[in-house]
């Protein structure tokens, strides 16, 4: 009698269990899925006290970017290494200015430069895709050869033309970026509405009277949400490698301002002069965010497959 209460009891908070699980919403599904992966949660820490070192990281410096330390300018080696004393908690670069406040200032640049590149390529690349998708036809066929002629010219090229074209400047460096970096994402985006819009509720919807613009705002969308910002976290790590391509070939931003690609790469070109303080620092800011990046995207990726509920 004993061990048939107990069965029922077990079963009981089985039912209960379940009936939790089925009404907890995908969202939060994701969530808990998200913080239960260990790599991505850290990740998250660990960009958090990156972004956390740009913010309060200029109340701590003694020198500002673009003053020049004459002393340490003198001898780069010896009095321009890293030293509290000194106030150069990095070091000096070549031209003696202090390479911590250097490093903030090119940290933040690329992550300015990661997360305005990605959010050029959601925006653009999403609507073109959906409307690609969506009406098909002759207008689908249309929009994706021109993506496909986009796509095949090298985007390194593309950007090293748009900024020769115009100019070397934050401006320009947003709009190259974001000029090859939203093809990708319309095909995504387009391939996945065609996948949707032959779906029973979009069918339902259409013969319930409902307009285009709101089954997109209100079916697609949605149900797009996913793969978009798991293509949009990766992304990320993708714009900040282009931009410290096009910087360390000397096309990206310019003096006085920098980025990690450019203090990178003036880093690598002293380095056989004993100043490897000067890659060291920016180096590790640089691999830094994009392992942690990387490991955020596969994170929202596994949180949200549906495949994996």
């Amino acid at each position: 009698m004993f061990a048939r209460s107990e069965k029922a009891t077990s079963r009981a908070e089985n039912v209960a269990d379940t009936a939790v699980m089925q009404g907890r919403s995908l969202l939060a599904d994701a969530r808990l899925r998200f913080r239960q992966n260990k790599a991505a949660m850290g990740s998250c820490i660990v960009l958090s006290l990156v972004v956390l070192f740009v913010i309060i990281g200029p109340f701590f410096a003694v020198w500002d970017h673009e003053t020049i330390d004459w002393t340490a300018m003198g001898d780069v080696l010896g009095l321009g290494a890293p030293s509290l004393q000194s106030g150069h908690y990095f070091g000096v670069d070549d031209l003696g200015r202090d390479l911590y406040s250097r490093t903030i200032q090119a940290t933040r640049t690329s992550l300015l430069v990661g997360l305005i590149g990605a959010g050029m390529a959601l925006l653009v690349g999403t609507f073109y895709g959906i409307i690609a998708g969506y009406f098909g036809g002759r207008l689908d066929g249309l929009m994706m050869r021109f993506v496909d002629i986009l796509l095949a010219i090298p985007s390194t090229l593309v950007i090293i033309l748009i900024l020769v074209v115009a100019g070397k400047s934050f401006t320009a460096l947003f709009l190259a970026l974001g000029a090859v970096s939203w093809l990708t994402m319309s095909r995504i985006v387009r391939g996945q509405t065609l996948a949707l819009k032959s779906r029973e509720f979009i069918e339902a919807a259409r013969a319930g009277g409902v307009s285009d613009g709101a089954i997109v705002v209100r079916h697609i969308l949605p149900n797009l949400a996913g793969v978009v910002i798991v293509y949009a976290s990766l992304l990320v790590p993708d714009m900040i490698l282009a931009e410290s391509f096009i910087s360390f070939l000397g096309l990206g931003i310019s003096e006085p301002n920098t980025s990690l690609g450019a203090l990178i790469a003036e880093g690598a070109g002293t380095m056989a002069y004993g100043t490897l303080w000067q890659l060291l620092f920016p180096l590790f800011f640089y691999v830094t965010i994009i392992i942690t990046m990387f490991f955020i995207g596969d994170g929202l990726r596994d949180a949200l497959d549906p495949k994996d509920r």
